[in-house]
């Protein structure tokens, strides 16, 4: 291991370095070769989500930034420029660590301002990324949500969740708990290439059938859709089929979409990896970052065709409380609007 104290370092980027310490860590271990973790002590925990009006939740939870599931296409890549770090390479590889994430936390559920409101947690990376398994900062973030018996729900690609299966349990007997994991596929060749951080599609959909053989409702975000390589009827059937065989309670799907810093590094993965597929992007995407709205319908008419088919249908009964993406909104006179889409992780 080795470390640096950069609290002090005047040529620190002050957005990074505006909490109260930082120190950099390298790890000479298989798992953590070629990551750097910035550890900080936050000021705060609790972020409220700007625009929440059109969010399904108010309130979010993120105990990293970046992320080591280097995601080609995931959109929290532009949040590392706020930073000054690099939106590419640096966001898979420069991990910042909120140390005192718990704590933290702890003391502001205690404050006699905060009213219990939902708490969403892997809405921008996943807080069950690689560095959870070195910092274990959610079970403490867990237990202090449950201790004020205050609903929480959880986004992740990552099989360490089931770490917390107990603290999990132990949770949704006093409150609501959501927990939702994201399987856009389950192509392996085209997951080894889009998603190389993450742990396999099929090993994800094995943590939807440990929680549901807990009682924990668990749904899927079938996201993302990629237009081109992953969106064709029998692939969409085999991730469907595969959800439903999990014991998922519901899907969702959610088609790619490209904003700035994640449509660059995605476009230029495109163009190593399938030059062809470039012009048909271009085209896709010329009006912003969101596919045209009639093929988002396509994909979502027929994901939930194949859902009915392999009997996913509305929420169970008793099944624990998850927090799912709204339907995009449109404008005054058909056109679309901007889609509201959680953090495809």
């Amino acid at each position: 291991m080795r470390w640096e104290n950069l609290a002090d370092d005047s040529t620190a980027n002050g957005a990074l370095f505006a909490a109260d310490a930082v120190v950099t860590r390298t790890f000479d271990m298989p798992e953590f070769r070629g990551i750097t973790f910035h550890e900080v002590r936050a000021r705060s925990i609790l972020n409220r989500v700007p625009g929440a009006s059109r969010m399904p939740f108010e309130w979010t939870v993120n105990p990293y930034r970046g992320c080591s599931h280097a995601c080609v296409y995931c959109f929290a890549r532009k949040t590392h420029s706020y930073l000054d770090l690099d939106t590419g390479l640096g966001f898979d590889s420069q991990i910042v660590v909120k140390v005192n994430a718990p704590e933290l936390l702890r003391r502001q559920l205690a404050s006699p301002r905060w009213q219990g409101q939902h708490v969403a947690m892997g809405t921008n990376v996943d807080c069950y990324q690689r560095a959870e398994g070195r910092y274990a900062l959610m079970p403490g973030i867990i237990e202090a949500l449950s201790e004020r018996a205050n609903p929480f729900s959880i986004l992740t690609k990552g099989t360490l969740v089931l770490r917390d299966l107990d603290l999990l349990e132990r949770a949704a007997r006093v409150t609501e708990v959501g927990v939702s994991v994201s399987v856009g596929f389950v192509d392996e060749d085209l997951w080894r290439t889009v998603e190389p951080g993450t742990p396999a599609p099929r090993r994800r959909l094995d943590v939807v059938k440990a929680l549901s053989g807990r009682g924990i409702g668990c749904g899927v975000l079938m996201a993302p859709v990629i237009p081109f390589l992953g969106d064709r009827p029998e692939q969409l059937r085999a991730t469907v089929r595969a959800i439903a065989e999990a014991g998922a309670t519901s899907v969702t799907p959610l088609v790619l979409h490209l904003r700035p810093g994640a449509r660059e590094w995605f476009t230029a993965w495109l163009e190593r990896e399938h030059p062809a597929l470039v012009p048909r992007y271009a085209r896709m995407y010329a009006d912003g970052a969101y596919a045209p709205t009639w093929y988002q319908r396509r994909i979502t008419r027929q994901v939930h065709e194949f859902a009915r088919e392999y009997g996913i249908g509305p929420d169970r009964p008793g099944a624990a409380r998850r927090i799912t993406p709204r339907a995009p909104a449109h404008a005054p006179g058909g056109d679309p609007a901007e889609p509201t889409q959680l953090t495809l992780l």
